[in-house]
């Protein structure tokens, strides 16, 4: 599907048609003619588009003649609804620059281009090309900072259900939330390097704006941050999982320590039936106190055997 639009008055608005300077939007669903026919439509290469589709494309900017690339990963919800999957997913969005228009790109229905659409995002001016991509990347950072609040918020809430109930499931929301670091790590190491490379080669042509070339280094800092986030909770995480596994682990051999000393208090009582269960004379004979009696002393030898396991602070 593609959408084309062109700021008036302040608000963004819908074209039927392109216009010099219009932003071109193109998103799911679509298919390898439709992509064939915009790459001829607005000269550009067709890799340019198809890379931008590849969730495994990495960050990086590229220029062909006077057609520039910027892939840059984002983070997405994941559709994917299973226990064993992450939360969030990274994947590219691609901003080709011409020298008529800016178009950008994107396998999934992407949060940042749509804050864009709706008008969530002020002072954005899409003639304006680097102006343009600084804002799509400072909320692409934005949007990496807010999905990292959410997982450790998330991780809290799991932890204080863990202290209560070692269950399967909740350990299952930890591995998906390790997962979602994962990702965040690899893209917001891709991003910093990307950005990196674009201040150095001053690919937007920013160097002489003063106010673009502070905006550009805050958003550098920004994702810095982000990555550093990142490593932080992946870090806890981490720690927390093996701390939760050597607690379930020291648990169970506490269990199982419990259930051999009841087994083996238990014997004792089962050994003194079973003996006077063979041919072996009664203690007492022909007294009405012989049975009796066996019962008090198998009870009394587990009770102090019990009571010296006790003292050995086995229980």
């Amino acid at each position: 599907m593609v959408k084309y639009f062109l700021k008036k008055n302040g608000a963004l608005e819908m074209l039927d048609e392109p216009q010099p300077t219009c932003w071109v939007n193109i998103s799911p669903p679509f298919d390898q003619q439709e992509l064939t026919k915009i790459a001829a439509q607005f000269e550009i290469p067709l890799d340019f588009l198809t890379d931008s589709l590849d969730v495994d494309e990495r960050s990086r900017y590229e220029r062909e003649d006077d057609v520039r690339l910027i892939v840059v990963n984002t983070p997405i919800v994941n559709e994917v609804n299973q226990e064993n999957e992450a939360f969030y997913i990274t994947v590219p969005i691609g901003i080709i620059l011409t020298i008529d228009h800016i178009i950008t790109i994107s396998a999934y229905e992407n949060p940042i281009i749509q804050m864009f659409i709706d008008g969530k995002v002020k002072n954005f001016i899409p003639t304006d090309e680097p102006d343009f991509v600084l804002k799509i990347l400072e909320q692409n950072v934005f949007r990496f900072l807010n999905c990292l609040k959410k997982l450790n918020l998330k991780r809290n809430l799991i932890e204080k259900e863990l202290y209560d109930s070692s269950k399967n499931r909740e350990l299952r929301q930890l591995l998906s939330i390790e997962k979602s670091l994962v990702y965040f790590v690899n893209s917001l190491s891709a991003n910093e390097l990307l950005k990196m490379k674009m201040k150095r080669s001053d690919f937007l042509g920013i160097r002489a704006d003063e106010d673009k070339t502070d905006l550009f280094e805050d958003i550098i800092i920004d994702n810095t941050q982000a990555l550093e986030m990142s490593n932080v909770y992946s870090n806890i995480l981490s720690g927390t999982m093996e701390a939760y596994a050597s607690i379930i682990s020291n648990n169970l051999n506490q269990v199982i320590q419990r259930l051999t000393l009841i087994t083996i208090i238990l014997m004792l009582p089962t050994l003194v039936a079973s003996l006077y269960g063979m041919n072996v004379p009664l203690p007492f004979k022909d007294s009405a106190y012989a049975f009796p009696f066996i019962i008090v002393f198998s009870i009394v030898i587990s009770l102090l055997l019990a009571l010296w396991f006790r003292t050995k602070r086995l229980f």
